[in-house]
């Protein structure tokens, strides 16, 4: 399909910016750059309302492609046992941070006047969309509300955890060492794996995997890695591109007019994201203790946010990058494939005793 030539020129002008601001938070020395800054200059163009700006979601799952496949090399023997010693935790942590969620849903619910499924479904981690499409579903539910809760949620998580994790306290400077696949070259490796990756992308979203252009890439190349078959680690600068990409798409979720429309939501939805980031923290400090982790893989694998972000900054902070993604994994299926009928039930019951409450 052709693209029309206004939309061409809205996505030239926003890939300059994205460009841009990856350039000045590269200078200036900032972390994640290239993730950071297109999402930041991006973001501040969308919400200035005056300019066109166009980012295609194919561009943002040919990025999330790349770090799936980045992900998947991660995947070694040695990480998956340690991932299998980590699954009873990994089971626990997924639990107690969705019931920390549920519990500050009610306490937002009470403050802001919200009724509480609709706090709920704006609360929930690493599910944006899944929850955003579930609150257009469920009668009474305000979905502008759920929305300005989970884009802002996304934002913050993704501003504020790499500067939490690279604070001197995390220990993130003396665990730079990512454990990958072996340093192998480039050609010919990559024509068996890309095609597989992109063909397993395909196949994931044919089956309704969650986020199939990450997970699909992650399933096959930790597959082949485990099974002995060594993939070629990609060039930094091809990393840098998909971070771009995929922050370029992020900036422009927060659409003009959001904060007008649902203004007197927005401090509760500030306030509630920097509550559920402390309850990670809190979270990510028991599962250092537990294990010996360092700060930075710990609070990474408890963030409240996306994964590919997650896996993005954990590549670049040195984390254990196997870690990371066992939990934020196993958390995303989670919520994909049980939240919606245990959230389904749970509303469910709550309507009825409303009902009996007023008989």
């Amino acid at each position: 399909m052709l693209v029309k030539m206004p939309d061409l020129k809205a996505f030239l002008f926003t890939l300059f910016l994205a460009v841009l601001g990856g350039a000045i938070f590269n200078f200036l020395g900032l972390p994640v750059p290239w993730l950071l800054g297109p999402m930041a200059a991006t973001l501040g163009a969308s919400l200035s309302g005056k300019a066109a700006l166009w980012w295609p979601v194919k561009v943002r799952d040919v990025a999330l492609i790349i770090v799936g496949y980045s992900i998947g090399l991660s995947f070694t023997k040695p990480a998956l046992l340690q991932i299998i010693a980590h699954f009873p935790s990994i089971i626990l942590m997924t639990f107690l941070l969705i019931g920390y969620c549920a519990v500050l849903a009610i306490v937002v619910s009470r403050l802001s006047g919200l009724d509480y499924q609709t706090a709920l479904l704006g609360s929930i981690p690493g599910g944006l969309s899944q929850m955003i499409a579930l609150s257009e579903e469920m009668k009474g539910t305000d979905s502008s509300a759920v929305i300005i809760f989970q884009v802002f949620r996304v934002l913050m998580i993704i501003f504020i955890v790499p500067f939490t994790v690279l604070h001197p306290f995390s220990g993130s400077a003396a665990d730079h060492a990512i454990q990958t696949a072996s340093n192998v070259e480039l050609f010919p490796g990559i024509l068996i794996f890309a095609p597989l990756a992109v063909a397993f992308a395909v196949f994931g979203r044919k089956l309704g995997l969650p986020t199939a252009y990450l997970t699909g890439p992650i399933i096959i190349t930790a597959a082949l890695t485990v099974s002995g078959v060594e993939g070629p680690n990609l060039p930094g600068t091809l990393m840098n591109v998909s971070q771009l990409m995929i922050g370029a798409y992020i900036g422009l979720m927060f659409k003009p007019g959001s904060i007008a429309r649902n203004g007197r939501h927005l401090p509760f939805a500030v306030g509630s994201g920097i509550v559920l980031l402390a309850g990670s923290a809190g979270l990510a400090f028991l599962l250092k203790n537990m294990y010996g982790l360092t700060f930075t893989t710990s609070y990474l694998s408890m963030a409240p946010g996306g994964m590919d972000q997650m896996s993005i900054i954990a590549h670049e902070t040195g984390a254990d990058l196997s870690i990371v993604a066992g939990y934020q994994l196993f958390r995303v299926f989670f919520i994909f494939f049980a939240m919606p009928y245990l959230l389904r039930g749970l509303f469910g019951l709550i309507g009825r005793r409303q009902i009996n409450k007023h008989r």
